[in-house]
């Protein structure tokens, strides 16, 4: 008789985790939280992009075949090697990240998206976010060159589709609440939905139910104070059931349980995320201007590095400023190269002729300083070094108390544009210790029966920041191998 695995979640990882079963002969059930039209997890408020490993064009056209002749010719695609993706993980996180999960990520990338796509999942490239026209050409940048057909809620249906055309019983409005055990072995999941509590037998469980960031109690807790003002991206399900279910029944906690995924935010946005809006409440061309504080300062360097390795990271620094909230500056000359999210209708924007103008309409904003700061800055500006957005183009503006590494241009030239952002939180980096074949570690280090676990809830990826890209890819690579694992049996 076949075994039956339990899948809980409903994203990227829990999706690829129950088709992988299925595919490996499993009987399976995947238990989603929300209700069907809230159905997807964190996955359903992504733009879809996916960090992966390629050699070349001729990769590339084999992830996406509708790539026409035209289109090869006028871009550049570059490469994005495994030594690129190493470095890449190992850079922004310190060199914490765990290197038998890096490795994994790491060489499984491209495979499992040549798997995706042989259920259905149709990948283009992304050009809107990650190239730019140069000299005619359509230049790519960061190493991020994939996403998937339709971003995020693409994702889903295609994952969704696949799942139930290969037999998956998909379950929504079902809250897992606590596994079974007999024997060290975990042997099922009690649920709770509107008819009351009830116990499914399985042989083995996937947990693949996201971070604790919908938990303002666990924020926090654990990330510290003020976390609680914190918007969330995504879903509001995605509270740290997955985690807290694990280590009741003995799992190890590992990764960076103090850091997360934040961004810069609309500071109007609501608590949760909108799917009508879906990831458009995020600004991340900031690397092409300024932020300033309420006390009309700046803060971070916007141009650290290309925005795919600072984005994750900046929205703590905006959470930590007076009243959770920056501006972000620009002026005409960049204007047209700001993402497409500045340009949605709830937009927290004001726009100036001139920067006393500007420095008025900043509510609660020191105008006086900020007219100092921007004065400041422009006199600083390395004006003898070309702009290059799509690389770290060396133009600066030094001598300041906090410098501008890259892109840094003069503000002044009108009309200029302002944007209030806050800090929104996208997954919490803390979770359960999960080993290379995606298997539950128990506090004992040993694998606990029966158990796999894949997604935001893998502990040990990231630390203090992330790589563009990296949470889909991360979740499909191990949500593939849970679901593979659970299917064959210790």
């Amino acid at each position: 008789m076949a075994r039956h695995v339990v899948v809980v979640g409903g994203g990227n990882a829990a999706l690829c985790a129950a088709i992988s079963a299925r595919e490996c002969g499993a009987r399976v059930t995947l238990l989603e939280r929300a209700p069907f039209d809230l159905r997807g997890g964190n996955t359903r408020f992504t733009a879809g992009a996916m960090r992966v490993v390629y050699e070349g064009v001729d990769d590339l056209v084999r992830l996406m075949p509708d790539l026409t002749p035209a289109e090869i010719e006028r871009t550049d695609f570059s490469c994005y090697s495994a030594a690129d993706f190493f470095d890449d993980m190992g850079r922004v996180t310190q060199y914490r990240c765990d290197p038998a999960l890096v490795d994994r990520l790491v060489n499984d990338s491209y495979p499992t998206l040549r798997w995706m796509q042989s259920h259905a999942v149709r990948f283009l490239p992304l050009y809107g976010r990650q190239s730019f026209n140069v000299d005619g050409r359509v230049r790519f940048w960061g190493g991020l060159t994939i996403e998937a057909w339709g971003g995020g809620p693409g994702l889903v249906d295609s994952l969704t589709n696949a799942a139930e055309r290969s037999g998956v019983a998909l379950r929504y409005g079902v809250r897992a609440v606590r596994l079974t055990t007999q024997s060290g072995r975990v042997d099922g999941v009690v649920v709770r939905h509107p008819g009351g509590e009830e116990s499914i037998p399985a042989d083995a469980v996937v947990l693949a139910a996201g971070g604790f960031e919908a938990n303002p109690a666990w924020r926090t807790r654990y990330l510290g104070p003020g976390w609680d003002l914190a918007r969330v991206r995504g879903t509001r399900f995605n509270t740290g059931d997955g985690i807290r279910m694990a280590m009741d029944v003995g799992a190890a906690a590992r990764g960076h349980w103090s850091g997360c995924h934040a961004v810069g935010w609309d500071a109007n946005a609501p608590e949760f995320g909108d799917l009508d809006v879906g990831d458009g409440f995020q600004k991340h061309s900031y690397p092409f201007g300024i932020m300033v504080n309420t006390r009309g300062q700046r803060f971070v360097d916007e141009g650290a590095d290309f925005r795919n390795y600072t984005y994750a990271k900046y929205g703590r620094e905006v959470l930590m400023q007076p009243g959770q909230v920056a501006w972000q500056i620009f002026d005409a000359k960049v204007t047209h190269l700001l993402r497409d999210e500045y340009r949605i209708r709830q937009v927290t924007r004001v726009t100036a002729e001139s920067l006393d103008a500007l420095a008025a309409k900043l509510e609660g904003v020191d105008a006086t300083q900020f007219c100092a700061t921007v004065r400041t800055f422009n006199a600083a500006v390395d004006q003898s070094t070309p702009f290059d957005p799509t690389r770290k183009d060396g133009r600066s503006a030094r001598g300041l108390e906090v410098p501008k590494s890259n892109w840094a241009n003069p503000l002044d030239t009108p009309p200029f544009e302002a944007y209030a952002v806050t800090c929104g939180i996208t997954f919490t980096f803390g979770g359960l210790h999960v080993d290379a074949d995606a298997r539950v570690i128990s506090e004992e280090g040993a694998p606990i029966a029966g158990l796999f676990g894949a997604g935001e809830l893998v502990g040990g990826l990231f630390y203090f920041n992330y790589p563009g890209g990296t949470g889909l890819t991360s979740g499909a690579v191990f949500g593939r191998r849970a679901g593979a694992g659970a299917a064959a049996g210790d």
